[in-house]
């Protein structure tokens, strides 16, 4: 297993990875099989998402902070909604690998959602041998 380090800038934000796990798949030296990216912060997320337009990446937090506000009506506190975030977002993705390659669709990439930050995180990258 592989853990890359990520530095966020902002309280909410999206930040592509798909080139570090391509990266990591090759030096797995596994050519055929799965590949599982992972965060293991309850304030953050891993997702499949659109890597052309980066209006859409803003679309998206936008719409995360109006489905779940920042309030102060949470029992938990002030983070509460980074953690709601998250936890409707997903900690993890499954991508298939064949020769080398992630089975990503022709729009997609992995990416990394900031909800709590800025912060040092960690993501966990597991290539799986499928052969």
């Amino acid at each position: 297993m592989q853990k890359i380090a990520i530095k966020t800038s902002h309280k909410s934000e999206m930040i592509e990875i798909t080139d570090t796990v391509k990266e990591a798949v090759i030096k797995s030296g596994i050519k055929d099989g799965i590949c599982v990216v992972y965060t293991p912060h309850t304030t953050t997320s891993v997702i499949l998402f659109e890597n052309v337009d980066p209006n859409l990446q803003r679309d998206y937090l936008a719409h995360m902070s109006r489905l779940v506000p920042k309030s102060d009506r949470y029992a938990h506190g002030e983070n509460a909604d980074a953690h709601l975030k998250s936890a409707l977002c997903g900690s993890s993705v499954t991508v298939p690998l064949e020769d080398v390659k992630l089975q990503l669709g022709q729009w997609q990439g992995i990416f990394f959602c900031e909800f709590d930050g800025p912060r040092e995180r960690e993501v966990y990258i597991k290539v799986i041998n499928g052969a």
